[in-house]
């Protein structure tokens, strides 16, 4: 078994986003960045949270779009592990919601106490 942890990252140790991200240190270990998300943006989440904290040595983010209690377009994505936390990048292309949670490689989940992570999605328009 590999140990992802001593593989090099892409992102570099003094990647300001991704430092400033984990700074903010969000209950939960949960950073999202832009937010609010609006359609078209590429969304960065930082998980730092508690398969990171038991030492995971792979997490997926498992999404999913639309209401909160009925996911569609589900999809595990692979994360990236960085010194600051566990990394994805994903371009949102839809209006509704981004529903995520996440699983490690012995499927533990972290699923924010079952209420999942949810962020409503916005056009771009302004009111």
């Amino acid at each position: 078994m590999i140990d992802q942890h001593n593989k090099e990252s892409r992102y570099r140790k003094g990647d300001m986003k991704l430092l400033t991200m984990r700074e903010a240190d969000y209950p939960g270990g949960v950073a999202v960045d832009p937010v609010p998300i609006t359609q078209g943006d590429e969304v960065t989440v930082l998980y730092y949270g508690l398969l990171d904290k038991s030492g995971a040595d792979q997490v997926w983010m498992h999404t999913g779009l639309g209401d909160a209690h009925n996911w569609r377009d589900v999809y595990d994505h692979r994360m990236e592990w960085t010194e600051r936390g566990w990394v994805k990048v994903l371009p949102v292309h839809d209006d509704s919601r981004f529903n995520f949670c996440f699983k490690d490689s012995a499927n533990n989940w972290d699923n924010n106490n079952g209420l999942n992570w949810s962020y409503e999605i916005h056009r771009g328009g302004q009111v």
